[in-house]
This record gives structure tokens, sequence and C-alpha cells, in this order.
């Protein structure tokens, strides 16, 4: 039977479950929870994921203890603490060093915490999903958190679907300079920090910044200067279509919100921990998360544009 929002229940906690903590500053705007929380009941998995809000000066310290409860098995991360969090764990993936940022951690069967990073390759496959084309193109990524990062390596690490260009944009001194560096250390793509926000030249224009958060933030760059043929897609995860995704659309460009490419990314995070059957489920039927998470506007543009 296909997996709809109604048909996934919501299971009790118990002495036995797994706990799981999704980590940030701020953590109001997670989705993760309501998409995995799901999965596990569906499928009989006794786990649990919670949000917990941390704030950077208590980051190390958290991270350490939490890891003393036995039933504590791993941790999703997310902004400000995805670069930070790297330095203090045992080992990481190739591709984690390589974009300088986690966004998984899990406990090692000998003890030790194993950082993973799959934010980029959510984000590879939802341009994929809505059909925007990348590669040999210019792509300007807004912001050069860990998010940010972990875009641009993994469009880098896209073989012959590679941009021609990767630049970055943030206003933080020598964090877009560094994210680049990255870049061009482990691939052959043209990877560049650059001094404004401005859009113009670019193909595909990615905001990975906390801009659209509040309803008082400024848009994070000026889409009256985007090309008449680029395309633009906002990662966050909360007030979506946001103003910014609003005032391309009202262009005529294409713009899609974040949540695709946290969709795009689930199947990561289950094999990642362990959960190597509800990983192949997702693989194969995913629509469900989207009934959950896109709201109901979003989810009718949607069925207008797939082919």
């Amino acid at each position: 039977m296909p997996i709809t929002a109604a048909t996934a229940p919501v299971h009790a906690i118990d002495g036995q479950t797994a706990v799981y903590l999704i980590i940030g500053d701020p953590v109001e705007q997670v989705q993760a929870p309501t998409s995995f929380n799901r999965i596990f009941a569906l499928l009989g998995i006794n786990a649990v994921l919670v949000p917990v809000h941390v704030a950077p000066a208590d980051l190390q310290a958290f991270v350490s203890t939490m890891f003393r409860a036995s039933n504590i098995q791993g941790l999703w991360v997310t902004i400000p603490h995805k670069a930070p969090l790297l330095d203090w764990l045992d080992s990481s993936t190739d591709l984690a060093r390589m974009a300088g940022a986690v966004n998984a951690v899990r406990r090692t069967a000998g003890g030790q915490l194993e950082g993973g990073l799959f934010d980029g390759e959510g984000f590879v496959a939802s341009l994929g999903y809505f059909q925007i084309a990348y590669a040999g193109k210019r792509v300007l990524i807004l912001g050069a958190g860990g998010a940010a990062a972990a875009i641009g390596a993994s469009l880098a690490l896209a073989g012959a679907q590679a941009p021609a260009e990767i630049a970055f944009y943030d206003p933080t001194p020598g964090r877009a300079e560094q994210a680049a560096a990255r870049i061009r250390q482990a691939s052959p793509v043209a990877a560049q920090a650059v001094g404004s926000n401005d859009p113009a030249g670019f193909d595909l224009v990615v905001n990975a910044t906390p801009l659209g958060l509040q309803a008082s933030d400024p848009l994070p760059c000026d889409v009256a200067r985007m090309e008449p043929h680029a395309a633009l897609v906002d990662i966050l995860m909360k007030n979506q279509p946001t103003p910014v995704v609003r005032a391309a659309r009202a262009r005529g460009l294409v713009a899609e919100p974040g949540f695709e490419m946290m969709i795009q990314q689930t199947h990561c995070y289950l094999d990642f921990f362990g959960f190597h059957g509800a990983a192949q489920r997702l693989r194969e039927d995913a629509d469900f998360l989207r009934e959950l998470i896109y709201p109901a506007e979003l989810q009718a543009e949607i069925r207008r544009q797939m082919p």
C-alpha cells in the first residue's frame, strides 16, 4: 500500500526507545522531527528524534556529555553548529572534510564520534527533481556556512554535471574564501569568493543564509538583477515560500523552496544511522514526506510543475 501522511502513525515512547537529537540555535524552523518520527513509527522502528536548542558557547560540552547516555544514538546538526562541530569529532566522511562541516554524528561500535554530511547530496538531488540545470553553469551561493559549503562541495563533485563556476558570498570576513579554497583543493571546478551578493550573470542562485526566517529580514539578493533564464533555490525550512522565492516567481523565474533538499537526503541519514531497510523504502517512495512537509500551496504548485 502506498505510504501517505494519513497512514503514518505516531508510536509510543518507552524505556527501550533509541533517542536521536537535532541540535541548533535556533531550532524553531527544523522540519526533520516531523519526517523522521513518522518514518520510525511507520516502519516499526523504536526511535525518536527530538529538537534541542543549544547555544554555540555550550556546543562542545553538550555533545561530549550527551553521548554518555547509552540510549542517545546520534545527532542531526543544524545552524550554526555544522562547521564548528567538525573539529571535535574523531572522524568524518571525505565530503564532510571537503565542506568543513557535518550535519549528522553517530557513535561507532568503538565509542568514537563520526560525522557525515548530506545537505549537498540532498540539494543536488533536489535540482534533478525540479529539473533545474546546473552542468556547466555559473552558481552563486549566498552564505558560506555549513549548508552552503556542503552544497558547493556536492555540486563540485558532480563529475560531468558539475557547474563551470561556484561563487560564494558571505559578509563574514574570510568565510567565503575558505569555502571556495576547499573546493579548489579537491576538484577542478572554478570556485571563488565574491565581494557582493549581486546575482547578475549567474544561472543559479542559492540562498543558504538565514535571511527570510524573520518577516523583517531584507532579501538575500536583488532579484531584479537576476538573469531572465536564472533559477533560485531558497533552502530555508520556514516561512516558505519566502519573500525572495515570491519575488523571483513574480518575475517569472523558477524559484523553489528548500523542503525538497531535506526530503532528498532523508535516506542518507537513515543509512548513516544503520536503518538500511527504511532508507530503501524512502528511495522508492518519498511522496508521503511531501504531504507532511510541504504547505498545501506548494504541493499544488509542484503538481502543476511536474511532468
